[in-house]
């Protein structure tokens, strides 16, 4: 049976780069496909036997009514034999506009009338009909390449069938991850930052584990948190999600957060078999 992987994106969000990874791990890859081109090719491949798994990347090159269209060609997918999956990447209009200014590209759907940012504007608003079925979301903002192709590996290592749980600390001052599916804040509990042996350490430390662990409510803040997704991860399940991000905030995303998501990661990491950790805001990610 064939393995489909649609990868989608804003402009400047990683999605050549993904599509790099999947050819490197042995998928037929195909960049920018017409999405009036999706039935047929996947026509073709399935009387291929030699090719197993496939990615395509759509973007929004696409004609704009064939993109509006692409939910009743995601339901013929669904019924059919395929197992597909889409990945949608995006980073914050801010980000992508640097990263444009940095290798000047030009934006495909900029022109004489239409500005960078009115031009990702439109993207978005043209990729929406993609974003709204994807069942896994990767927020490329903080990502240097070599972490975004490690995450899309990480996603993708079990198969498309697997159930992938993800653990991400971040910092409020950031922002929320755009891909965070169920988010946590831990600004409650008590800062470490306030105490100055502890403020260079992060909660990856034995210092501030111990100085967190002795913290009223935050025993009883791990519990809770395990003890709601104890009962609601199964109901994701059954709702046939193949991937969940659970994020967890604090003011800094250094210590608390740090410190949460990694008992949290602990606690889940026997029950499921593709668990993952990241640390946002730490430079270890990398």
């Amino acid at each position: 049976m064939l393995s489909l992987i649609i990868i989608s994106g804003r402009s400047g969000s990683g999605k050549s780069t993904s599509l790099n990874v999947l050819e490197d791990s042995g998928y037929y890859c195909i960049d920018n496909l017409p999405v009036t081109l999706l039935t047929p090719l996947i026509k073709k491949l399935s009387e291929d036997a030699k090719i197993d798994r496939a990615a395509v990347s759509i973007d929004a090159r696409n004609i704009p009514t064939d993109l509006a269209s692409f939910p009743s060609f995601w339901e013929q997918l669904k019924n059919s034999k395929l197992s597909p999956l889409i990945i949608f990447l995006d980073s914050t209009s801010e980000t992508l506009v640097k990263r444009f200014s940095e290798t000047r590209r030009k934006h495909p759907l900029s022109n004489k009338e239409r500005d960078l940012k009115e031009a990702l504007d439109l993207e978005s608003s043209l990729l929406d009909p993609i974003s709204e079925l994807a069942a896994l979301k990767i927020d490329t903002t903080n990502l240097t390449v070599h972490g975004l192709r490690n995450s899309v590996r990480a996603k993708v290592s079990g198969g498309n069938n697997s159930f992938a749980l993800s653990f991400q600390s971040f910092a409020y001052k950031r922002g929320v991850p755009l891909d965070a599916d169920l988010v946590f804040d831990v600004r409650c509990l008590p800062n470490p930052y306030w105490e100055s042996n502890l403020r260079e350490l992060s909660g990856l430390d034995p210092e501030v584990e111990a100085y967190l662990k002795k913290q009223p409510f935050f025993n009883e803040m791990c519990e809770d948190i395990s003890n709601f997704l104890d009962r609601w991860i199964p109901r994701f399940l059954d709702a046939s999600r193949s991937y969940l991000t659970v994020a967890v905030g604090c003011t800094g995303g250094q210590h608390r957060s740090v410190l949460v998501s990694s008992a949290l990661y602990e606690s889940f990491k026997e029950k499921y078999d593709n668990v993952q950790l990241r640390h946002r805001e730490l430079v270890t990610n990398d």
